[in-house]
């Protein structure tokens, strides 16, 4: 499950993609338009302007813009950018690998080869959905 976290990211970023054509976008206005908090919402674009995911530029005419095409953010990069490791078990993740305490044998374990399933599969369909196919969806079911 995102995080609250994650899920405002995800809603800020897209917001911002939208309006590309009017960067940069103020972080007051994705607060009110998003209904996301306005001290979180500085925080977590914070991150993800030190992540390089966006520019910023201060000022009257300051805000926040994409660092990058909206096809190139995937959701895979957000997600472990504030929850961290993409699956079940420890023993499954592919930045934050831990050995299960009480594994003997990992090669031969059935409840790591079922995580480890689940986990590519996530990550695969993560990977596939970026700001722009997150818009294009948007843009689909309005229709």
């Amino acid at each position: 499950m995102f995080s609250k976290k994650t899920k405002y990211a995800i809603n800020a970023l897209v917001y911002i993609a939208k309006k590309q054509d009017q960067q940069p976008t103020s972080v007051r206005e994705i607060s009110e338009t998003q209904h996301i908090p306005l001290k979180f919402l500085e925080a977590i674009l914070t991150e993800l302007k030190n992540a390089r995911i966006l520019n910023s530029k201060k000022g009257k005419y300051g805000g926040y813009s994409l660092n990058g095409a909206p096809e190139e953010i995937n959701m895979a990069k957000i997600t472990r950018l504030f929850d961290g490791a993409i699956g079940l078990l420890p023993c499954v993740t592919h930045d934050f690998y831990e050995k299960c305490e009480e594994c003997i044998d990992e090669e031969t374990c059935g409840i790591r080869q079922v995580a480890m399933e689940i986990r590519n599969e996530t990550v695969e369909r993560l990977k596939s959905a970026s700001l722009a196919d997150i818009i294009l969806r948007e843009q689909k079911l309005k229709e």
